[in-house]
C-alpha cells in the first residue's frame, strides 16, 4: 500500500466463497434479436445456448454492448470486439471518441504530420463508411475540416469502398458526400480532391494530362483514418517499414505517417498516431492476479488479442507469468471464413476443457469467434454452421465445469449473426433496387446475453433487477464476486446478488 492508500487487495465477498473454477466464455458477434429466417443464431441448432436462455430465468439476462455503454460517442454506434473486450476486462466505461473534443489537434501525432502542410500534400486513406465499426464518414469530415483550418493546403483522399459495415452500393452516396465536403474546402482555397478509390484494389485517378491526381511523394503526410486495426495493420507496415517485402511498393517515399490509432500495441505500429487509446488501468485481470487467481486465456489468432491485449486494458504480455498462461491457436489462412465456418471452435474448447480439468487455473477465459467472423462474410448458410459449432464448443466447456464443480459465465462482446438483413423502422427487410433483400455483414445494435450457472454457483445467486441498463462493463464486477471478492468501488455495479433463502 502506497502513501495514497491504494491497495490491490480486494475485500472478501460477505456471502460468496473463493476457490471455484470459473469459465468465462465470450461468444463473438452473438446478439439477441427476434426470431426470423435471417437470425442465424435462431435458425441454427444451438441447444446449449437455448438451455441457458430457457432455464432459470434469474440466471440469464441481456446487457448492452454498443454505444455509450462501451464508451462510443452515441447510441447509434455499433459495438465491436475491441471496445467490447475493453469494457469486459476493465469493469468501467472509457470514452473511445476523440475528434469531437478537438484534443486530437494538440497531440504529438497531429503536430508531426502538420510539419508537411506548408509544402507537401496531406493524404487520408481509409474505409468510406458510416458503419462505425472500422471508420466513420463524419469523423473523416471532421478531420478534413480540422486539418484545413490548421494549415493543410493540399489534401488527397484515398477511399476504400468494400466495407462490410454498410449496404451494397452505399459507397456512391458516401463519395458524393465526401466530394461535396471537398468542394466547400476548395471554395475556401484548399485544394481537396478524391484521388483514388476502390475495393480490394485501389485505382488511382488520372487527370486530363495523363498524370496521377494524388501520388504520395517525398515530403507528404499520410494518415490512415480507420480507427479499427484489422484492415489497417498491413497498410501501416507498408507505409512505415523500410524492409517491407509482402508486395512490391515500387518506391518508398519519405513521408510523415500517422495512424488514427496505434493499430498494434505489441509491434508499436504505427509509431505515430493521432489518438492515444484510452489509458485503462487497474483492470479486473490485474486485480485478480494480485489476489491469487490463476488465469488461462485462449482463442484463435483473429481474436487472441481480445482475450489478452484488449481485455487487459490495451496492455501486452502477462501481469504475472507465474499466474497466467495465454494460448493462441492459429486461425485458418488463405481462405475466407465461410469456407471453414467451424473455424477453431473445437480446438479452443478442447484447450479450455483441459485447462479446467487440470486444476491449475481459477479462471479459464476464451473467445469463440465464429458468429462474428463468418457473419461478416454475408454467407447465411455458413453462419448457421458457425453458430452451431460455437454452441457445441460452449457445451464442451460447460461439461468440464460440471465435472470440477465450477461456475460458468457465458456472454458476448457485440451483436452480428443474430440478424443479417437491413431493416426499416417497422422491422421489415429492406430491398435493393433489384428487389433483392439486402444482406448485412456488419455488427448490430442489439443487446447480448449473459448467463451464469454451474454446480459451484452458490445458492441464492441471481441477477439483480435494479440494474436494468447494465452493459458489458458490469460483467467484471460480477465475475469478481463469483471469485469470492468485492469489486473496487469505482467499477460498474455487479449484475448479481445473493438472495437469502
Amino acid at each position: 500500500m502506497g502513501s495514497s492508500g491504494f491497495s490491490w487487495t480486494l475485500k472478501d465477498h460477505p456471502k460468496l466463497p473463493k476457490g471455484k473454477t470459473i469459465a468465462m466464455v465470450v461468444l463473438d458477434g452473438w446478439g439477441e434479436a427476434k426470431a426470423n429466417q435471417y437470425n442465424c443464431i435462431h435458425v441454427a441448432e444451438t441447444p446449449t445456448m437455448d438451455s441457458l436462455k430457457n432455464g432459470a430465468p434469474d440466471k440469464w439476462r441481456l446487457v448492452k454492448a454498443h454505444g455509450k455503454a462501451v464508451g462510443l460517442p452515441t447510441d447509434d454506434d455499433m459495438g465491436n470486439s475491441e471496445v467490447g473486450h475493453n469494457a469486459l476486462g476493465a469493469g468501467r466505461i472509457y470514452a473511445q471518441g476523440a475528434l469531437e473534443t478537438g484534443k486530437i489537434y494538440d497531440g504529438e501525432g497531429f503536430n508531426y504530420i502538420k510539419e508537411s502542410f506548408e509544402t507537401g500534400t496531406l493524404h487520408l486513406i481509409g474505409l468510406l463508411s458510416d458503419g462505425g465499426v472500422h471508420s466513420r464518414l463524419d469523423q473523416l469530415q471532421l478531420l478534413l475540416k480540422g486539418a484545413s483550418e490548421r494549415g493543410a493546403k493540399r489534401i488527397r483522399v484515398h477511399v476504400l469502398t468494400d466495407g462490410r459495415d454498410v449496404l451494397d452500393g452505399s459507397s456512391i452516396g458516401f463519395v458524393e458526400t465526401l466530394e461535396n465536403g471537398c468542394a466547400k474546402l476548395r471554395e475556401k482555397g484548399v485544394d481537396c480532391q478524391i484521388a483514388s478509390g476502390g475495393g480490394r484494389c485501389m485505382l488511382q485517378w488520372i487527370d486530363m494530362n495523363g498524370k496521377a491526381v494524388g501520388p504520395i511523394v517525398d515530403g507528404d503526410a499520410v494518415v490512415t483514418f480507420n480507427f479499427r486495426a484489422d484492415r489497417m495493420t498491413m497498410l501501416a507496415k507498408a507505409l512505415e517499414y523500410e524492409d517491407f517485402d509482402k508486395f512490391d511498393r515500387v518506391r518508398f517515399p519519405k513521408i510523415r505517417y500517422a495512424g488514427m490509432l496505434q493499430y498494434d500495441g505489441e509491434l508499436k505500429l504505427p509509431s505515430r498516431y493521432l489518438v492515444s487509446p484510452p489509458e485503462i488501468e487497474r483492470t479486473s485481470g490485474e486485480y485478480l492476479v494480485y489476489n491469487g487467481v490463476r488465469t488461462f486465456a485462449c482463442s484463435e489468432t483473429v481474436k487472441f488479442g481480445h482475450v489478452t491485449f484488449f481485455w487487459n486494458g490495451n496492455r501486452s504480455g502477462y501481469f504475472n507469468p507465474q499466474m497466467e498462461e495465454y494460448v493462441e491457436i492459429p486461425s485458418d489462412s488463405g481462405i475466407t471464413f465461410n469456407v471453414q465456418p467451424k473455424m477453431k471452435a473445437v480446438e479452443i474448447a478442447e484447450k479450455a476443457r483441459d485447462a479446467i480439468l487440470s486444476g491449475k487455473f481459477d479462471q479459464v477465459r476464451v473467445n469463440l469467434p465464429n458468429g462474428d467472423m463468418v457473419g461478416h462474410t454475408g454467407d447465411i448458410e455458413a453462419t448457421v454452421v458457425a453458430c452451431k459449432a460455437a454452441d457445441e464448443a460452449v457445451k464442451m466447456i460447460l461439461d468440464a465445469i460440471e465435472q470440477v464443480g465450477g461456475i460458468y459465465v457465458v456472454t458476448a462482446d457485440h451483436g452480428n449473426a443474430e440478424d443479417m438483413v437491413k431493416r426499416n423502422k417497422k422491422g421489415d427487410p429492406l430491398l435493393d433496387k433489384n428487389g433483392k433483400i439486402q444482406i448485412l455483414t456488419s455488427h448490430t445494435l442489439e443487446p447480448v446475453p449473459i448467463a451464469i450457472g454451474g454446480p459451484g454457483l452458490a445458492p441464492g445467486v441471481r441477477f439483480r433487477k435494479d440494474v436494468p441498463d447494465g452493459g458489458l462493463a458490469n460483467v467484471a464486477a460480477t465475475v469478481m464476486n463469483l471469485h469470492g471478492f468485492e469489486a473496487p468501488a469505482d467499477y460498474e455495479p455487479t449484475l448479481i446478488e445473493v438472495a437469502d433463502n
